[in-house]
């Protein structure tokens, strides 16, 4: 097939084309993406265990992710390879540590319950714009912890805006067509990053002039990256903090809003899984069955189908020798949907879950290794907290019986509808 309708299917029904691929092709095949290079897909366990385990200085997952240096910045932990990848994500990481993140339980369950409380009863409800308001709400107060509700509300109309355009699948395509380099000089994209980037940067001033006696003393992420020292001993500097920060906000609220989207369609259809929930919730009997909840939603509708790694070496992966410049994608949606691995996969069942611990190279929502998402256990808990308050709050019901289809907005995939449920 010509690459440029590869390059038209991949960027309308990647889903689909992935599904078609693996049906005739098996485990490992090729794709071209114009622009993007030369794809070799591969989705066996054994394979994906080869290509997370693989030296990060040859298999490069920041140059994999250069589409999104424009809006994301260079000194991103997604968009950075080597050493200085790991330095940043050292950073990083005690932000995520767990006891933290169970510090935010109670602001999450209580930005969940606001929300939930002001959806109508008894009329149809758009699932994925109002988890998109949750979580947006959610990242303004752990990750930045802006107190000044007039700049809290100016960085949440700039946020929507660039979060707008990123999810459209029309500007999808004039992201692949523009590459990264056109793409940060472009202006209309430029009208709408800059302003995120001015609020980001007066934020990052007004904290280093008040906070400079308590640094790392806050509750928010961004005051413990205000406090992270390098190894010489010098502090993160505006820039690095600004992609970081850029990288939290979208990366932390568009895949997690749309996840709990899916998760709401599936248990709209699954009035049976809703019920136990439901019954775990009002009963306080603890979070096994939503935890199995999350993580099967995550199996069966991943937010994110692929992950890259850019060959900087040749190298041998499903029994062929690679060149340098290959991009190397596993491809989550199709591990997801393996039925060796989960028997009868189109099949929403999390009870598969609560006796069987997710494997590492079986279960990737998140990737996986060094690259692994740094946010992946906030994400999971923060979906946990809302989708408990959600059973606890409300009955949801579909509005039509049959499953919504998959919309891919830019790179990430949603429900056509925008997970459409009755609430009551």
């Amino acid at each position: 097939m010509p690459a440029a309708l590869q390059t038209a299917l991949w960027v309308r029904r990647a889903q689909w084309m992935l599904g078609e691929c693996s049906r005739r092709f098996g485990d490992t095949f090729t794709l071209r993406i114009a622009g993007l290079g030369t794809w070799v897909v591969i989705s066996h366990p054994r394979d994906i265990e080869t290509v997370f385990k693989a030296d990060p200085q040859i298999a490069r997952a920041g140059e994999g992710n250069r589409i999104l240096e424009p809006l994301l910045g260079p000194d991103s932990v997604l968009t950075l390879d080597g050493r200085a990848h790991l330095r940043q994500r050292k950073l990083m990481l005690p932000a995520f540590h767990g006891q933290r993140m169970a510090g935010y339980r109670d602001l999450i369950a209580e930005i969940a319950k606001a929300e939930i409380e002001r959806w109508p009863r008894g009329e149809p409800q758009r699932l994925r714009p109002r988890m998109q308001a949750l979580t947006l709400e959610v990242i303004l107060h752990a990750v930045l912890g802006v107190s000044d509700p007039v700049r809290r509300e100016e960085l949440r109309h700039a946020l929507r805006r660039l979060l707008a355009m990123g999810t459209d699948p029309r500007w999808g395509s004039v992201f692949v067509v523009l590459g990264p380099e056109r793409l940060a000089q472009f202006p209309p994209f430029r009208r709408v990053r800059d302003p995120v980037d001015r609020l980001l940067y007066a934020e990052i001033a007004e904290r280093r002039r008040n906070d400079h006696q308590d640094l790392g003393t806050g509750a928010d992420i961004m005051s413990m990256l205000l406090a992270a020292r390098h190894e010489d001993g010098s502090p993160m500097s505006d820039s690095e903090l600004r992609d970081e920060l850029i990288t939290l906000l979208v990366a932390g609220h568009e895949t997690t809003a749309n996840a709990l989207a899916w998760a709401g369609e599936r248990l709209a259809r699954h009035p049976e899984v809703l019920a136990r929930l439901t019954d775990e919730a009002r009963d306080g009997t603890g979070t096994a069955y939503v935890s199995a909840v999350v993580q099967e939603t995550l199996r069966l509708r991943p937010v994110i189908s692929i992950v890259q790694r850019v060959l900087a070496e040749p190298f041998t992966v499903a029994g062929y020798e690679l060149p340098a410049g290959t991009v190397l994608v596993p491809a989550l949606y199709l591990v997801g949907r393996r039925p060796d691995l989960y028997p009868d996969p189109e099949r929403f069942d999390p009870a598969r879950f609560l006796d069987t611990a997710p494997g590492t190279y079986t279960w990737i929502p998140f990737g996986g290794g060094v690259r692994r998402c740094l946010g992946a256990a906030f994400a999971q808990f923060e979906m946990e907290t809302v989708l408990h308050e959600l059973a606890a709050r409300a009955h949801i019901a579909p509005l039509r019986p049959e499953s919504e289809p998959v919309l891919r907005r830019a790179v990430t995939e949603t429900p056509r509808h925008d997970a459409e449920v009755l609430v009551s």
